[in-house]
């Protein structure tokens, strides 16, 4: 027995009753890909990453519904198979397939053309970069940018999974989400990172570009065995395709593991060994005067936390930038201003658990990388 109780934009929330078991679990669906659940519907479930406890896993995922078929699609053109050869493989429309009428427009595409394109490990940066653009536009009296957001597969497949997405859509906050490689259920499709830059630039008319991957990434706590590798080889296409990348920084004031703390490993790793092309790299100088404290695992806040932060951050950032490494350090402020324009945003930050309040450094590294791009575009 099912009730859909919440949906948003390609997804449907519903709260199913276990046959033979006195409870209930939330389940998503995706009704493009298993049709509508309705009242009194007979769902067969995947509960695996829910009984795992995942960070992502809060839900049951509904694999199909066992008393009514899906419907077939109607025939349209697209031959672009996303999720492929798994029992939900959806086939679709590419902005660059034969059949798409921007074929000709992507045919020869090659050329960004300065284009800034912010590059970020989490899916939870997404809102923080656009804010801190947005609220760089109105402090020089521009327009607010157009922004795309292009979707890597490292994370979750659909785009349609992501409140954030479908909130920052809604508000005008993002002018179209491409999705990439294996991701599909974006407002435009791509075979690559590649394609959907491109797409971003020639189709969309994007003044800025954000990638990254969908919610829920994966770590094993190794080097390499963590989804966002892919960040650095994003940063490598926006530098082929001649834009301008731009490196996002993910960062935590708040994470009890200590190799998040500061820079997360993520970033030293996948910008300091994978990314290739020179690259802004924007570090976050902390305001000393931010209100609490970075560190909400602190028994008593240190008034100078925020500066040790700071100091902690810069020096980890270092190791990446001129003259040890390849890139360029670009400094800029995070300040009350910028924290003010955080909690501006249109959907909830949220990042491995932590809001706003709990962890305010990560998502001021985050506004800060779109606050920058927005001076260079």
């Amino acid at each position: 027995m099912t009730e859909c109780r919440v949906r948003w934009d390609g997804a449907c929330e519903s709260t199913v009753a276990l046959d033979g078991e006195d409870r209930t679990v939330r389940a998503l669906s995706y009704p493009q890909l298993v049709g509508e659940v309705v009242p009194g519907a007979h769902v067969l479930l995947n509960a695996t990453a829910l009984l795992r406890g995942l960070g992502t896993g809060g839900y049951a995922l509904v694999v199909a519904r066992t008393d009514a078929l899906v419907p077939d699609p109607l025939p349209g053109p697209g031959h672009l198979v996303k999720a492929r050869y798994t029992p939900l493989q959806a086939m679709v429309l590419g902005v660059d397939d034969q059949e798409s009428p921007h074929h000709g427009v992507l045919r020869d595409a090659d050329d960004l053309a300065g284009l800034p394109v912010v590059v970020a490990d989490l899916h939870s940066a997404l809102p923080a970069v656009i804010a801190g653009a947005r609220a760089t536009a109105a402090r020089l009296g521009r327009e607010a940018p157009r922004v795309a957001y292009v979707m890597t597969d490292g994370g979750a497949l659909p785009a349609w999974f992501s409140r954030a997405v479908d909130g920052l859509r809604s508000a005008g906050w993002i002018a179209a989400c491409v999705t990439t490689g294996q991701a599909f259920g974006g407002d435009l499709e791509a075979v690559t990172v590649h394609t959907g830059l491109l797409a971003a630039r020639h189709v969309v008319g994007a003044d800025l570009v954000v990638v990254a991957q969908g919610p829920g990434n994966l770590g094993t706590g190794t080097r390499w065995g963590f989804s966002g590798v892919a960040a650095g080889e994003a940063l490598n296409a926006a530098g082929v395709l001649g834009g301008r990348p731009v490196a996002s920084l993910r960062v935590s004031g708040a994470d009890a593991r200590h190799r998040h703390l500061g820079v997360s490993h993520h970033s030293l790793t996948a910008y300091g060994r994978v990314a290739l092309t020179a690259s802004d790299v924007v570090v976050p100088a902390y305001s000393p005067d931010l209100p609490g404290t970075p560190r909400d695992l602190m028994d008593d806040p240190d008034p100078g936390a925020w500066s040790a932060l700071a100091d902690r951050v810069a020096g980890q950032a270092a190791t990446l930038t001129a003259p040890a490494g390849r890139h360029a350090e670009v400094s800029v402020a995070a300040d009350g201003e910028l924290l003010d324009a955080l909690r501006g945003c249109p959907v909830r930050l949220s990042t491995m658990g932590r809001g706003l309040d709990a962890d305010p450094a990560a998502f001021l590294a985050a506004a800060v990388a779109g606050a920058h791009a927005v001076t260079v575009g």
